[in-house]
């Protein structure tokens, strides 16, 4: 009999402590997976990370490099180093502008260089004022002078992944309607102006309109410019860091760009020589 009545007891034992227990917690929408990138990507101050690229060039021919970078914000310092021993050094308010660079090939000599001239971004979808994750944070924040934010609105948070051994959340755009239209500028304007209108970069409006980074497009001369950046987009977030650790955008043609994060060490103060052209272990 005593044990008959020991059942119930410590079935409302368990019910009570159910009842007290927390409740699971929501899962994470793409409205704050969204919210915690950009704000982790707004507020780094230092940034070091090596970087493996992808890129298609003219021609379907895809290029591929791996970087490591320094990187400090406001005001802005970026170091640059790739397989080839190539070495480029931008630091705020100094050179007049140009970045240092190190070709790393006969005649060994470092140049002075626009780091939006030409001559850099030549092959080059982005430039070295944007390394990091400067083109993420502009491809899901989308710029203000855009009319129609549509594909920013088109992120979906899809689900969990493992990149590099490193837990992700994982956001996908989907955007079939991404095309090239007619543009006419109504008054001169530059490439770049034209690409933060409509979001695309500006490397598909010269490949696609056989013009130079450097060009202003006179009022009234027909473009052909990408509605959008891409037609699938996909980003992984590191769910520590809440940074990225992959990008990769597909547009008409297929595989338009891939970048692999990896080595990531943020908010880590970087000691000022290493921004020096003079640092020990630099070549310019």
């Amino acid at each position: 009999m005593t044990s008959i009545f020991r059942l119930p007891a410590v079935a409302l034992l368990l019910l009570a402590a159910l009842a007290a227990a927390p409740a699971p917690a929501d899962k994470l929408t793409t409205e704050q997976l969204l919210s915690r990138l950009s704000g982790s990507i707004e507020s780094l101050k230092t940034l070091r990370c090596t970087v493996q690229a992808r890129e298609r060039l003219e021609g379907n021919k895809y290029q591929t490099a791996r970087s490591t970078m320094k990187i400090a914000f406001s005001p802005l310092k970026v170091y640059v180093r790739n397989q080839k021993g190539v070495e480029v050094l931008w630091v705020t308010g100094q050179n007049n502008g140009d970045a240092w660079v190190n070709p790393n090939a006969f005649p060994y000599v470092t140049l002075n260089l626009d780091p939006n001239g030409s001559v850099m971004r030549r092959n080059q979808h982005h430039t070295v004022l944007n390394a990091g994750f400067g083109t993420i944070a502009d491809l899901i924040k989308g710029s203000t002078m855009r009319q129609d934010h549509a594909y920013e609105r088109s992120f979906r948070y899809t689900g969990d992944s493992v990149v590099a051994g490193r837990a992700c959340h994982v956001l996908r755009s989907d955007f079939p309607q991404f095309r090239y239209v007619t543009y006419k500028p109504a008054k001169a304007e530059s490439i770049s102006r034209i690409a933060e209108r409509f979001g695309c970069g500006e490397y598909r409006i010269m490949e696609r309109n056989g013009l130079s980074v450097e060009e202003t497009v006179p009022a009234g001369k027909v473009l052909q410019v990408p509605n959008s950046y891409g037609r699938r987009t996909i980003v992984c977030v590191d769910q520590k860091t809440f940074l990225p650790t992959m990008v990769q955008v597909h547009d008409d043609k297929g595989l338009f760009e891939k970048f692999e994060f990896s080595e990531v060490v943020a908010n880590q103060p970087i000691p000022a020589a290493e921004f020096a052209k003079d640092y020990k272990g630099y070549k310019f």
